[in-house]
């Protein structure tokens, strides 16, 4: 087969190079070539006779799934079974999508599809480092030259897809519909190229490489070299930013929010008086000429010989101005929860424990009202911090302004002890115990004038421990102070 036809994307050219950055590791070696990196003359030419171009085939076409079940069998398991498979999801998306589990079969098919058709993408991404690599002068500096008008007039911007179009798809397309005459004259015969006339070839289509071609592996061996730099990336990235702003040394992330916030007030009031026609023109120059090769040496030597030195002592004065003016809390946050101890009126006239509770249960609360029993627990011990603080003290303690709580809750119908025990009780209500079933309001009689109505008693009274009868509750406030637990680190 013709592994130079026109009808398909391959980079043909350099292999996608691949980045390694300081401390990372190093492409593993590619392992020896198999049988199923060969290519269709080469498979052809190894069998002689029917017998063997038949049997050929037939391999050609099992290598295919044995080579991706290969690749696939070093990252899945070989039991289905082993498999995570999501729950199906019970919302209705777009029509004209779905949303397929994992599936050997389908990722190794979706696989082949992929890598025949990949190639359109690293020939641009070929073109463009050879671009910016200075391969040809006349291309790089064409190319600052555009970039540099549309720095210069960004209403130019929207005109560069276009011009795109026109000229390296729809110009190309029209000249290999209408070639040009050739010609074998001399000089004096030869004539220009003429559009005239009608189509002389077929059009141009695009169509994705023959599997187990020679440009099938070529899209395998840039598609391997790709995710190799996004791996190296992605850790270079994850090893320079995440250190510094996960927190884990809180002084330096401090330090760094407080650089980005000044960043943003500033950008915030200088953005629009700054030229940036002019900052984007210098960048786009700047990055251009540092690719340059020769640039690139000359860099490396000034690196090593004049910043590397310097490295050490600009971390080290970063971290001293980072300890002595980023001030941290040494100290946990703290905060006071509060428990009610409720006790209630027995029969005999004596106070019974009863229980811990959230609620102080006074006479109009919800529960209160609605007769529903308190909710605690029966001992202290049993009382938890909340989710996410411990124990900040060993013992809990009673609560000496008991004033000042009910009047916080604007809580009615009790009396306050406001020495002895800080007992809050319930005021007792003769009303309530005397009326039972339906109470009917007494109908004025004529000639007798109406009583007057009497003085609002205060919602609630300050008494000592030995008054009078009491209502059918009390409680009394504790408090006991808790800090925030530290979480461990999460082992994966």
């Amino acid at each position: 087969m013709d592994d130079y036809s026109s009808d398909v994307f391959v980079n043909r050219d350099d292999p996608i190079p691949t980045v390694v950055l300081d401390g990372s590791t190093p492409p593993r070696p590619r392992t020896p070539s198999t049988s199923a990196e060969l290519s269709d003359a080469e498979i052809l030419s190894r069998r002689k006779g029917l017998r063997g171009r038949l049997s050929a085939f037939t391999e050609k076409v099992n290598i295919q799934d044995q080579l991706v079940e290969k690749l696939l069998a070093q990252v899945v398991p070989l039991d289905d079974a082993q498999i995570p498979q999501d729950e199906p999801s019970q919302k209705t998306g777009s029509p004209g999508v779905e949303r397929p589990n994992f599936n050997l079969t389908t990722m190794s098919n979706n696989f082949r599809r992929f890598n025949a058709r990949i190639g359109v993408v690293f020939v641009f991404q070929a073109r463009v480092i050879r671009l910016l690599s200075w391969r040809r002068p006349t291309h790089t500096l064409s190319f600052l030259a555009i970039y540099t008008f549309v720095c210069l007039d960004p209403y130019l911007l929207p005109l560069l897809p276009l011009t795109i179009l026109l000229l390296a798809v729809l110009v190309p397309s029209f000249v290999a519909r209408h070639p040009a005459a050739e010609f074998s004259l001399s000089s004096e015969q030869a004539i220009g190229y003429s559009p005239h006339g009608p189509p002389l070839a077929p059009a141009i289509t695009v169509k994705p490489v023959k599997e187990l071609s020679r440009d099938f592996f070529r899209n395998m061996r840039d598609l391997q070299n790709s995710m190799e730099d996004f791996s190296q990336l992605h850790d270079g990235i994850i090893r320079l930013v995440v250190p510094r702003t996960n927190f884990s040394d809180e002084a330096l992330s401090s330090a760094l929010f407080v650089v980005l916030f000044v960043a943003c007030l500033f950008m915030s009031i200088a953005s629009n008086v700054l030229p940036w026609r002019l900052i984007f023109l210098t960048l786009g120059w700047v990055v251009t000429f540092i690719s340059h090769p020769t640039i690139q040496r000359q860099l490396q030597t000034a690196h090593e010989k004049h910043i590397h030195p310097q490295e050490e002592k600009a971390r080290g004065w970063v971290e001293k101005w980072v300890e002595r003016d980023v001030i941290l809390d040494s100290a946990p946050e703290t905060r006071e929860v509060e428990i009610f101890e409720l006790q209630r009126l027995s029969n005999a006239g004596e106070w019974e424990p009863w229980l811990f509770s959230a609620s102080p249960y006074d006479p109009l609360s919800a529960g209160r009202i609605a007769r529903d029993r308190p909710v605690g627990t029966r001992f202290f011990e049993d009382v938890l911090p909340p989710q996410g603080w411990e124990w900040s003290e060993k013992k809990w303690a009673l609560d000496l302004w008991s004033r000042e709580w009910v009047e916080e809750r604007i809580i009615t119908g009790v009396e306050v002890e406001t020495e002895g025990e800080r007992w809050v009780y319930d005021i007792y209500d003769e009303q309530a115990t005397e009326k039972v079933g339906v109470v009917e309001q007494p109908t004025p009689v004529k000639g007798k004038e109406k009583p007057k109505p009497q003085p609002p008693k205060p919602s609630w009274e300050e008494g000592e421990d030995g008054d009078g009868r009491r209502g059918e509750w009390r409680r009394r406030r504790w408090v006991r102070l808790v800090k925030r637990k530290n979480i461990p680190e999460s082992t994966t």
